[in-house]
This record gives C-alpha cells, sequence and structure tokens, in this order.
C-alpha cells in the first residue's frame, strides 16, 4: 500500500506555467485525454494560456498542490460553467504521485467548493470507459454515466 498523500486545492496562477508547461508536451500526461495539445507548448505559450483562461468568467481553474511542500503537482477544473452545470477536467502531471488517491481526493474538493461557491444543479465529464482508473474514482466520488463517455455528479 503506498503512503498516504494529503492535498489542497488553490488558484492557478501565472506562475505554475513554468511547471505545467512540461507536463503538456509529456504525451504519457495525456494519453487518456480528449484535451492533448496538438503543438510543442513552451513556457511563454503556457503562461499566455493561463493568463487568458483566468479572465476567463466561465472556468473556475485550481492547482493541486501537496500539503506541506506546496508542491505543485497536477490542475483540476470546471469549464463551460452555466447557471445549471460545469464541465469537469482534472490531470496529475507529476507521474511520481499518480496511483495514490490524489485525483479522487482532488475530485471530492472541486465538489465540495462547488456546492459551496457555486449554484450548479450538477458537473458533468467525458471520461475513454477504457480509462478504468479514471473511472473508479469518477464512480467513488458519485459521478454515473449518463452516455458512453459522459458522467454526471448531480449537486
Amino acid at each position: 500500500m503506498k503512503n498516504t498523500v494529503n492535498i489542497y486545492l488553490r488558484p492557478l496562477k501565472e506562475e505554475d506555467a513554468l511547471t505545467s508547461y512540461k507536463w503538456r508536451n509529456d504525451p504519457e500526461v495525456w494519453r487518456l485525454t480528449g484535451s492533448r495539445p496538438d503543438i510543442v507548448i513552451t513556457p511563454e505559450i503556457e503562461t499566455s494560456w493561463i493568463k487568458k483562461v483566468l479572465k476567463d468568467p466561465t472556468c473556475r481553474r485550481f492547482a493541486i498542490c501537496i500539503a506541506g511542500s506546496d508542491e505543485y503537482i497536477g490542475n483540476v477544473q470546471l469549464t463551460n460553467i452555466t447557471k445549471q452545470d460545469a464541465e469537469f477536467h482534472i490531470f496529475i502531471g507529476e507521474k511520481k504521485y499518480w496511483g495514490r488517491g490524489i485525483g479522487y481526493k482532488a475530485t471530492i474538493e472541486l465538489s465540495r467548493i462547488t456546492r459551496k461557491h457555486l449554484s450548479l444543479k450538477q458537473i458533468y465529464l467525458y471520461v475513454k470507459p477504457e480509462n478504468t482508473a479514471a473511472v473508479k474514482i469518477y464512480e467513488k466520488a458519485g459521478f454515473r454515466f449518463v452516455g458512453e463517455e459522459k458522467m454526471i455528479l448531480e449537486l
């Protein structure tokens, strides 16, 4: 059994680009997602992207950090926020933390923040069924399939 890791979420900030651009160029990180970059991401491109999305009122983006060390290890976010719902996204960029329950913890924490600060009815996400680790996390967190690749969490 791997040791337990505690995390916290904080708002994404421009300086995070100096870490996250590396993840965006790692095909292993993006293997099972639908949002793989189609160009090489430089620190400048990543900084520009973060500046843009931080101004977007239909998004809430958070850094996943390790409690105690404050190490930034991934992102979790809501996009396409409406009065009814929002789309959920997550990735753990630091591979040494894969398989340690962090995805589940970050999902639960973002759900808690959403319930407290937004008046949404549901959060939805898209997941490839062959991404069994992610499906297991989402189901444990309360999401259920409503299509071949779409899952929802009623709030």
